[in-house]
């Protein structure tokens, strides 16, 4: 496919991003954050039952030509996709996500390994829930501080790697991965579960949210939360004037081109 239908300048423009083009660790970080402050995660399409499609002039369309936001199927999509553009060595995969630490769902969310030198980096643009800002190394115990941010990836002998989120004095799991490629299809079978089964989360909630270099900002049906330096602040959303309002003050999105009024 041309770059006629993705355009590189194009994306790069989205995101605001005006920096490198080379194959650095340097630069595959700052398009990372670039990308992770500037788009934000949303799941409207899923829950007003509109189907995501995840070719590459379907991505390009909605989130750069059409400014939306996206889930992870989208978001990790278009950006693995400008990534190789630029000539980074990527490799899509697939990861099982935990709300407890101890149950991991099936493989339902898409991340990234790129290799820069001899290095292999975790990137993940798309994880709507205290995700990663800037990619993480994978071969390194330690944390890793990203602004106010801290994680750290663990080796697990069931699942091979899991993403961990500092949290206080401790360590929250978020997601746990393997190193084993993943293919088109692949993604759109676990896109079409994650899409169309009626428990999924996405289904019976909107959400739209965004980190920010001081913490997150999360709009739901009827809240909108800010995170700041640990201090959270929550306001109630109490009608879809409100909401939409948020949408666009906060987020940058036309809400009126999001939640039109075949929904």
């Amino acid at each position: 496919m041309s770059d006629i239908v993705f355009n590189l300048d194009s994306y790069l423009e989205r995101i605001e991003y005006s920096g490198n083009k080379d194959t650095s660790e340097e630069t595959l970080r700052d398009l990372h954050i670039a990308h992770t402050l500037n788009v934000p995660f949303e799941n409207i399409d899923v829950f007003y039952r509109r189907p995501v499609r995840l070719d590459e002039a379907s991505l390009f369309r909605k989130i750069v030509e059409n400014r939306r936001g996206g889930y992870c199927f989208e978001m990790n999509g278009i950006f693995s996709i400008a990534l190789r553009k630029l000539g980074f060595n990527v490799t899509n995969l697939l990861a099982r996500v935990t709300i407890d630490g101890s149950h991991y769902t099936t493989k339902t969310h898409q991340v990234i390994l790129v290799k820069t030198g001899n290095k292999k980096w975790l990137a993940d643009v798309g994880f709507g829930n205290d995700g990663i800002i800037a990619p993480l190394l994978i071969d390194e115990d330690a944390g890793q501080k990203q602004f106010a941010h801290v994680y750290r990836i663990c080796n697990d002998p069931e699942f091979g790697y899991v993403l961990q989120k500092k949290e206080g004095n401790s360590y929250r799991a978020l997601y746990a991965f393997t190193l084993d490629e993943c293919y088109p299809e692949d993604f759109e079978m676990s896109n079409h579960y994650t899409a169309t089964f009626p428990e999924s989360f996405f289904m019976k909630m909107r959400m739209c949210t965004m980190p920010t270099k001081e913490g997150r900002i999360t709009l739901v049906d009827d809240r909108f939360k800010r995170v700041t330096n640990g201090f959270v602040t929550e306001t109630s959303v109490n009608n879809e004037d409100e909401f939409k309002r948020y949408l666009g003050e906060y987020f940058r999105l036309d809400p009126d081109g999001i939640i039109g009024l075949n929904d």
